[in-house]
């Protein structure tokens, strides 16, 4: 990992930037103040400073400006200047705090394996030079180069923390996006089923109501003076009680949205959510609207609610898109039934209403731009880990769809985790 990245966590600017250089000048020059007071307050081991020494001991403190940014070049320019100070026998004490900075920078700079090889290296030089000089000095370096080797550990511990806190801080960083991005699906999601369920509840109760409208207009312009006042009444009452039916699913869906965990008994809206219980009132209300259906359901066991939803809303997709693309005449059989694992449901249309065919449910006709049902419906089966197939037939059309009501590793959730492929 690179010097700056191990580094940063102990600076408050990055290495080369004008405030990072400006704090490495003062250290260097506190590290020339340090190492001039330990030989000025006591006794030299070695000569005194004369002006040639107090040159190379600054010379040897300067390259530490660059110990961030060039640690490695650093020590060794370093070493070059105190190789020459301490042949000429000056203070060897001296340059201590210099050099344990250059290797400390070194070590924290990493990787391991330079550390290590320098810190041989060192001991190795120093050890060779001043023995081949004097042994009593040499006992004495090897004494002050301990100390160094310490600096040279501390580097590596630091070097590690500052990895252990980075990888730390990483984790962190990568649960907090896992947490947002999880939000943001489960949202999506949630946005999604809602956009289904309005679109499903209008676009059933607009067509529904446009042909009981129908019909009550041609009550009214047909022949006046033979109106069929029992008639009328009824198709309007038919059309108060679907905008009262779906005015409170609305309501229901519209609570979701806005988060109210509790309703009120009594309160219009408070229905439990739709399942196959509602099939027959969907059957009814298409029959209402003009077309002709014929119910068979076999389902006698209680399915698990999220399937019973997805069934009733396919269902109501289907005979709403039946009676708005075939027109108020058409034939339409239901078909639900349970199998061993799964509620299979068959919506199939004779296409021979009154409305002049099936154009547009699958997108084929021009003349009416596709909308979201059939997407809708496959979405649905999808989030449960089923199959919908949809389209045309001899002379109408088609839909049918297999819903998992059991599975190995327990019911189908709304999650959806299972994938399965959708025809249609």
């Amino acid at each position: 990992m690179p010097a700056p990245t191990l580094i940063r966590p102990f600076y408050p600017e990055e290495p080369g930037t004008v405030p990072a250089l400006r704090a490495d000048v003062l250290v260097a020059v506190v590290t020339f103040t340090v190492c001039a007071l330990a030989t000025l307050v006591r006794e030299p081991h070695g000569k005194g400073l004369d002006a040639t020494g107090w040159l190379l001991l600054g010379g040897l403190v300067l390259p530490l400006v660059w110990r961030r940014r060039a640690p490695l070049a650093v020590l060794l320019a370093h070493f070059a200047g105190a190789g020459a100070f301490h042949a000429l026998d000056y203070d060897h004490v001296a340059p201590f705090t210099a050099t344990a900075l250059a290797v400390y920078s070194l070590a924290v700079a990493g990787p391991r394996w330079r550390t290590v090889i320098v810190a041989h290296a060192l001991v190795l030089v120093a050890l060779s030079v001043f023995l081949w000089r004097d042994v009593t000095a040499g006992v004495e370096v090897f004494r002050v180069f301990g100390w160094v080797l310490a600096f040279i550990i501390f580097g590596e511990l630091v070097r590690l923390h500052c990895q252990y806190v980075i990888a730390v801080n990483e984790r962190a960083e990568r649960a907090v996006r896992s947490r947002e991005e999880e939000a943001a699906r489960r949202v999506a999601e949630e946005r999604l089923r809602i956009a289904r369920d309005l679109h499903d509840l209008l676009a059933h109760s607009i067509t529904v109501i446009g042909v009981r409208t129908s019909v009550a207009s041609h009550l009214l312009t047909t022949d006046p003076g033979r109106l069929d006042r029992h008639s009328l009444a009824e198709a309007l009452d038919a059309i108060a009680e679907t905008c009262r039916e779906a005015r409170a699913e609305l309501r229901t869906t519209l609570r979701v949205l806005r988060g109210d965990e509790a309703d009120d008994e009594g309160t219009e809206g408070s229905s439990p959510p739709p399942g196959l219980g509602g099939i027959p009132d969907l059957v009814r209300h298409a029959e209402e609207a003009g077309a002709r259906v014929t119910l068979t359901a076999g389902v006698p066991e209680a399915l698990p609610p999220v399937v019973g939803a997805a069934a009733y809303r396919i269902v109501q997709e289907a005979l709403t898109n039946a009676v708005r693309h075939a027109g108020p005449g058409v034939a339409v059989t239901v078909a639900v039934d349970r199998t061993d694992t799964a509620l299979r449901i068959a919506v199939v249309d004779d296409g021979g209403g009154d409305g002049g065919g099936d154009g547009g449910r699958d997108g084929g006709d021009a003349a009416q731009p596709p909308g979201f049902g059939l997407t809708g419906m496959r979405e649905r089966a999808r989030s449960i880990g089923g199959v919908l197939t949809a389209g045309r037939r001899a002379g109408g059309f088609a839909v049918t769809a297999d819903l998992p009501v059991a599975a190995p590793g327990g019911e189908p959730g709304e999650d959806g985790e299972r994938v399965v492929e959708v025809v249609g």
